[in-house]
């Protein structure tokens, strides 16, 4: 028994540095920030210090909500594509021979030795008026005059994409890895069509996989303020756009600190569904 509390204690010990990060650098942050967005601005600098709700109410303004809509609608159409060029991707880079599969992953890897920003930049020489996607173009004879395709929406959404597609390839790569390969060449062998075999065997064997990769590019889509302010040149506006001219230009914090609660809510409510679509007998049934 006295062993079995000092292992305990030990281990309640080690894991204590966990546990006061955690609350000193996660929960303090969560708190004092839901805390602030009750607060009401002072005329000039800093905030008042007494409870008021203005700040959330605000936000339903078309102004504000409008752009809340157009995050939502940017993180979906990101998502699409992500989903369609990233799990066929994942899916078959899980059925490569050992070496093909290790260069693939390698060559995944590489960009991410790169800052992200570093990375947006290059697709500006890619985009811009007479540069190299321009040049290509008029050289095959496709186009008779530069496009003007930096600063526009589809520029943003091609910089989602490019950021967050390895998210989706890795998520559904782990799944599709796993893949009892046999079930589905009994399936072909039973008489089932390619087709019918991926739908009712690989497509639903790899769902776990496909939902992660989905979650984990919606929720980041609806804050990467930074891709739409290189490549949309402050055309296109997200909530993370909102809330860092909050910040830095209006220094009205309470506003900016219900702006960021309420993105936290939207992506919380979204971590839920998931976690409620995975825990579904449907999907237990599956895996």
């Amino acid at each position: 028994m006295k062993v079995k509390n000092r292992a305990a204690k030990s281990s309640l010990l080690m894991a204590m540095p966990m546990y006061v990060f955690t609350i000193l650098f996660t929960f303090g942050p969560l708190i004092y920030m839901f805390a602030l967005s009750f607060m009401r601005r002072q005329a000039t600098w800093g905030v008042i210090n007494e409870f008021y709700a203005g700040n959330y109410l605000r936000i339903l303004e078309p102004v504000f909500s409008g752009v809340f809509a157009e995050s939502f609608k940017l993180a979906l159409i990101t998502t699409f594509f992500v989903t369609l060029f990233g799990y066929p991707f994942g899916y078959f880079m899980a059925k490569l021979p050992p070496k093909h599969k290790n260069r693939a992953m390698l060559l995944m890897i590489v960009p991410f030795w790169t800052n992200s920003l570093m990375r947006l930049y290059g697709w500006i020489i890619i985009f811009r008026s007479n540069g190299i996607l321009d040049s290509v173009l008029i050289a095959l004879h496709l186009s008779e005059k530069p496009l003007r395709l930096l600063y526009t929406y589809p520029a943003v959404v091609v910089g989602m994409v490019y950021v967050l597609l390895p998210f989706m390839i890795y998520s559904v790569y782990s799944s599709a890895e796993k893949l009892d390969w046999s079930l589905v060449e009994a399936a072909r062998d039973l008489g089932a069509s390619k087709t019918y075999a991926f739908l009712t065997i690989s497509l639903r064997l790899t769902m776990p996989g496909l939902l992660s990769g989905i979650i984990l590019t919606f929720i980041p889509s609806m804050g990467l303020y930074f891709i739409a302010d290189i490549l949309g040149g402050n055309k296109v506006a997200l909530v993370g756009s909102i809330i860092q001219e909050q910040l830095l230009r209006a220094r009205d914090w309470p506003f900016a600190a219900a702006l960021s609660v309420a993105l936290m809510a939207a992506t919380s409510l979204t971590l839920y569904l998931y976690r409620r679509i995975t825990r579904s007998e449907d999907l237990e049934g599956l895996v």
